[in-house]
């Protein structure tokens, strides 16, 4: 063993991340903090750590501290797959309860569903708010109205947050809902009718295929891009001629590829839209879950005519139990809201006066800073074990926020076979077909990667990646 104080910690961790313990991804202590715990000087440890670099075991970021590195080479990521087709009549419906069922089978580890870890979630910290509005606001289980169903108090920090992404919103546009599917169903059915045509992106969200599916209407796949988003060029082509009724887009953080439209992408689309009179309907429910710089603009920000209707809720960063959401409906309000008052009333006033008091009170920033590096670090070590575990021709996308990966695997691997045999060995994940109207990505999955990692994970990983290769 070296003598030099440097070297004994460089070997120190050297062997934690030999053994794991330090996983690819993962942030190091700050030097200062280093420097305390081991009571050494900032330069000793400036120079084990400066040697682990060397090593090729840990890297550094500009402004951000030292890494480990990840192992090997990273998997290349999916191309952009397919050109406009045809419109076509959705069916996804029964094949995805099917999957979904099949995913929540006690025993199964959930790596389908994209839900955030419960650990992760301010459980405890909600129910001290809900005691507090029920001992303080007994007012609000009494009093009910058929049309006034926003809490004041939440839709001025709606419109607070919003001053950060290229608002503020309009505080009477806003429309609070039971979720964001409910938003996103609100929206379509104000826009269009059964038998006309969507345009959204392609791969997308399998929600956003079952709502147009339930209304009678036709999807038209947009070419996506896993980095840069949906296609302006082929969206540009699409809605020429008048045939596209309504877009259904989620530029910030798309579900399943994680990535974020480009700023000058947005304005372009919602220029082009705008001229072109066809509705946007924008799915923003990740955006605050991005992982680096300043909080991603909506392509709301650049809407100059009300022809976009914003769509978020708090249940990817809150809690997917509190069922509450909202619209920025634009020039839309005044269908969003009959509709809204038609199918589901008011949203309950005790979640959102308790979530009022949870966004006042600072708890939401909070949650969405811890939230977001939690994500980060579980995208990298899940994107890790796919590298390590998964044959190496496999490719994988590099989400820019949100917590699920995109796999592609080999051509002949079929996704709906292989969550069979998944299933059965007790890991569940999401096929690919269910995020396309038209059948395409048969040989792609989608993994959630919303829960702290441990050695479950990496088992069902190793596991899933042999899955794999006996199909090969």
């Amino acid at each position: 063993m070296s003598d030099f104080l440097y070297d004994r910690l460089a070997d120190e961790f050297a062997g934690l991340i030999a053994a794991r313990v330090l996983q690819p991804g993962e942030r190091l202590p700050s030097v200062r903090r280093l420097a305390m715990q081991k009571r050494l000087s900032v330069s000793t440890v400036l120079q084990a750590l400066r040697q682990l670099e060397d090593r090729g075991l840990v890297e550094a970021r500009p402004q951000a501290g030292f890494y480990v590195r990840r192992r090997g080479r990273a998997p290349a990521e999916p191309a952009v797959r397919g050109k406009l087709t045809r419109p076509t009549f959705v069916g996804v419906n029964q094949l995805l309860m099917q999957v979904l069922h099949a995913n929540e089978q006690p025993g199964v580890l959930p790596l389908g569903a994209a839900h955030p870890g419960p650990g992760l979630l301010p459980s405890l910290r909600m129910q001290r708010m809900f005691a507090k509005v029920a001992r303080g606001r007994a007012d609000l289980l009494a009093v009910g109205s058929c049309v006034r169903g926003n809490d004041a108090r939440l839709v001025r920090q709606i419109v607070r947050r919003s001053v950060d992404c290229g608002g503020p919103l309009a505080a009477d546009e806003i429309i609070v809902t039971n979720s964001c599917t409910e938003a996103l169903n609100l929206c379509l059915r104000a826009v269009a009718g059964p038998g006309d045509t969507i345009a959204l992106e392609s791969p997308t969200y399998f929600v956003l295929l079952q709502i147009i599916e339930s209304l009678g209407m036709k999807a038209l796949e947009i070419p996506t891009h896993p980095r840069s988003g949906v296609s302006v060029e082929a969206l540009e082509l699409a809605t020429r001629g008048g045939a596209v009724k309504a877009c259904l887009l989620i530029p910030n953080v798309n579900n399943p590829l994680g990535c974020i439209m480009p700023e000058e992408n947005k304005r372009a689309v919602a220029r082009l839209l705008a001229e072109r009179n066809v509705p946007l309907i924008e799915d923003d429910v990740y955006g605050d879950l991005h992982f680096e710089g300043a909080r991603p603009w909506p392509i709301k920000a650049y809407d100059t005519s009300g022809n976009v209707m914003l769509c978020s809720s708090f249940s990817k960063t809150v809690s997917p139990a509190l069922l509450v959401g909202y619209i920025a409906a634009g020039r839309f309000h005044a269908e969003v809201a009959l509709l809204k008052t038609l199918a589901s009333g008011v949203t309950g006033a005790v979640p959102q006066a308790a979530l009022a008091e949870f966004i006042e009170g600072g708890g939401f920033d909070r949650q969405v800073r811890h939230a977001r590096r939690a994500y980060a670090r579980q995208v990298a070590r899940m994107s890790d074990a796919v590298a390590e575990h998964f044959p190496a021709d496999c490719l994988l996308s590099r989400p820019q926020g949100g917590f699920v990966l995109w796999v592609e695997m080999p051509r002949q691997v079929d996704a709906l076979e292989l969550h069979r045999e998944a299933v059965a060995a007790g890991i569940a994940f999401t096929p690919g077909q269910l995020f396309s109207a038209s059948g395409r990505y048969r040989n792609c999955l989608r993994l959630n990667c919303g829960n702290p990692w441990d050695a479950r994970f990496d088992a069902a990983l190793r596991r899933l990646g042999e899955l794999v290769r006996a199909r090969l």
